[in-house]
C-alpha cells in the first residue's frame, strides 16, 4: 500500500472512532461569531495582562494547519480563509467527548471553538478554548511540504489545495474581486446599464476568433460559445440604451500561454454620442483610480520594474510606432516587398504570401509591443484589421481605434463604432472572403446585427478591457493562471 493510502485509511480509523464516541464528523451548522483577521486585528497588540483583564470571549471555526500535542494538552492553529489563529486544547477545560476529537485530530480537519483569548509563555496570541464542535474529517493528507507549495501543475489543478497551503493566493482572488467590484462601482456612477447577454451565438462575432462549436439538441442547429457580446451590447445601443456594460465570460478555441486561457474575463462598454476620444480619457480616469482604490498608489511594480499609472498617458500612432522604433520611413509600410524586406531585416518571420497588413501587423506585434512598459495608448489603426472601426474622417484607410498597452501586453481596445449598415456589409464581406480562404478567425456575415444597424445607431464608442491581464497587473503576476482560479490544463494523466 503506498503511502497516501495508508494515511488515508489511518483516517478512516479515526473516523470510526469519533462515530463510537458519538461526535458526528461530518457536523452540522455552527454559528461562526468571529473572524481570526478581525481576532488578530483587534487583539493582536493587546498585552498579557490586558487580555486577562478583559477576558475577551473569541468563537470561530477553522482548518487544523498546524497541530502539536503533549501529554493532557496540545495546541493546533486554525486558518480562517487567509488568516491563521492559535488555539490551546487542554483536556481539564473540554469534556471527555470534545478532548476524543482532539485526540483524533488530523492536519486537515476542520473545528469550531469557543475561548478565551490570551498570551502564551512565547507571547503568541491565543484561544483557550472551551468548547469544540468537530465540523469535518479531512480523509486525504495535505501534499508533501504543502507549506508555501510552489508545484505549479499541483497548484494550478488543484487549487483548493494552493488556498490552503498559500495565503497569498487568497490575497490575490480577493484583490480580483474587490477590482471588479471597483469595476462596477465606477461605470454605475457614471450613469452605465449592467446587461447580460447570450453565451451562445448563431454566428461568431465582435473579435477576430476561433469560436468553441457546440450542439443545440431541440432546435437541431450548431451554435457558438461568446467570443465577444460586442454585436449584442451594439443592438442595445440601437435599442435605446444609451450606457451599456457586461462583466462577462468569453471562449477563444486558441492556444494557451501565460496570457492566454480558453475562456477568460471581459468588461465590455459603450457609450451613445462619442467617440473615442472620450473613451481614452474615461480608461486612464477608472484604471488610475481603480489603483488607488485598491492598491493606494498610481506608481506600482511589475516583475521587477516601475509602471506609472498616473493619467494622463502616451498616445502614439500604430505607424508612427513601427517606423520610430524600426529607423522605417512610411514606404516600407506601404509597398509589400519592402515590407517583406524590413521585416527580414528586423527578424521578424513572416510569410511573402501574406497580405501587406498581416506583414505590417505582424512587424508591430513583434518589435514594438514588447516594448510598451509605460501605459500607452496606439492609435489610428488600419482599416483592414479593425473590421467593426469607424473610418477616419481625415484618412479611410485609418480607423478611429486605440488599443491600450501596460508591461508590453495589450490590455484593452476601443474604438468609434461604425454605424453605417452599407459599409458594415461590404466589411463583413471582406472578411467572410478572407474566412473562405483559409482564416479561421475572420468574421462571418451577421445579417441581424446589418439589421439592427439599419434601424440607426447613433455614433457610439465602445471598449473591451481584459480584466485578467488589468489583474495581472494590479497583483504582480507573470501568468494569467495565477489569477484565474480554476485555468484550463491539459486532461490528468
Amino acid at each position: 500500500m503506498d503511502e497516501l493510502n495508508e494515511q488515508r485509511e489511518q483516517r478512516i480509523k479515526k473516523l470510526a472512532h469519533l462515530r463510537t464516541a458519538g461526535v458526528a464528523p461530518y457536523g452540522a451548522r455552527f454559528e461562526v461569531k468571529d473572524r481570526a483577521g478581525a481576532l488578530i486585528a483587534g487583539h493582536g497588540d493587546k498585552s498579557k495582562e490586558l487580555l486577562e483583564q478583559e477576558r475577551v470571549s473569541a468563537t470561530f471555526a477553522g482548518r487544523v494547519v498546524a497541530l502539536r500535542r503533549f501529554g493532557k494538552a496540545g495546541f493546533a492553529v486554525l486558518q480562517d480563509g487567509a488568516d491563521r489563529l492559535q488555539v490551546y486544547l487542554k483536556k481539564d477545560l473540554l469534556t471527555d467527548q470534545a478532548y476524543a476529537v482532539v485526540e483524533q485530530l488530523d492536519l486537515g480537519d476542520w473545528l469550531g471553538v469557543t475561548g478565551i483569548l490570551f498570551r502564551t509563555k512565547t507571547n503568541e496570541l491565543t484561544v483557550e478554548v472551551r468548547e469544540l464542535a468537530f465540523l469535518s474529517k479531512a480523509l486525504r493528507p495535505l501534499p508533501e511540504k504543502w507549506h508555501g507549495l510552489t508545484d505549479v501543475e499541483t497548484r494550478y489543478r488543484q487549487r483548493y489545495v494552493d488556498l490552503i497551503a498559500n495565503p497569498d493566493v487568497h490575497a490575490i482572488f480577493a484583490t480580483r474581486s474587490r477590482i471588479i467590484a471597483g469595476i462596477r462601482a465606477f461605470l454605475i456612477e457614471r450613469g452605465f446599464l449592467e446587461v447580460e447577454t447570450p453565451m451562445m451565438h448563431p454566428i461568431p462575432g465582435g473579435a477576430a476568433a476561433k469560436p468553441f462549436v457546440t450542439h443545440h439538441n431541440a432546435l437541431g442547429v450548431d451554435l457558438y460559445l461568446r467570443i465577444a457580446p460586442e454585436l449584442y451590447l451594439k443592438r442595445l445601443i440601437v435599442g435605446g440604451f444609451p450606457r451599456v456594460f457586461e462583466i462577462n465570460r468569453n471562449f477563444r478555441n486558441e492556444g494557451i500561454s501565460t496570457i492566454h486561457n480558453p475562456e477568460f474575463t471581459m468588461l465590455e462598454f459603450y457609450i451613445a454620442y462619442a467617440d473615442y476620444q472620450d473613451l481614452i480619457r474615461l480608461t486612464e480616469e477608472l484604471i488610475g483610480s481603480l489603483a488607488l482604490q485598491v492598491l493606494g498608489k498610481t506608481v506600482i511594480e511589475y516583475q521587477g520594474k516601475e509602471v506609472n499609472l498616473t493619467p494622463p498617458w502616451r498616445r502614439w500612432s500604430y505607424h508612427q510606432a513601427i517606423m520610430e522604433v524600426n529607423g522605417l520611413d512610411a514606404s516600407d509600410l506601404r509597398d509589400k516587398d519592402k515590407a517583406v524586406a524590413a521585416a527580414k531585416r528586423l527578424r521578424v518571420p513572416v510569410d511573402p504570401a501574406w497580405p501587406l497588413f498581416n506583414i505590417v501587423n505582424e512587424m508591430f506585434e513583434e518589435t514594438v509591443e514588447p516594448n510598451l512598459q509605460q501605459p500607452t495608448f496606439i492609435t489610428d489603426y488600419p482599416i483592414a484589421i479593425s473590421p467593426l472601426a469607424r473610418r477616419k474622417d481625415a484618412d479611410p484607410a485609418l480607423t478611429d481605434r486605440f488599443e491600450l498597452y501596460i508591461a508590453g501586453r495589450e490590455i484593452a481596445n476601443a474604438f468609434s463604432e461604425l454605424n453605417d449598415p452599407l459599409d458594415q456589409r461590404e466589411r463583413f464581406e471582406g472578411q467572410a472572403a478572407q474566412r473562405a480562404a483559409g482564416d479561421e478567425e475572420a468574421h462571418l456575415v451577421d445579417e441581424d446585427f446589418l439589421r439592427a444597424l439599419e434601424y440607426g445607431m447613433p455614433p457610439t464608442a465602445g471598449e473591451g478591457i481584459g480584466i485578467d491581464r488589468l489583474i495581472m497587473l494590479f497583483t504582480n503576476q507573470a501568468s494569467i493562471r495565477d489569477v484565474v482560479l480554476f485555468p484550463q490544463l491539459r486532461p490528468e494523466k
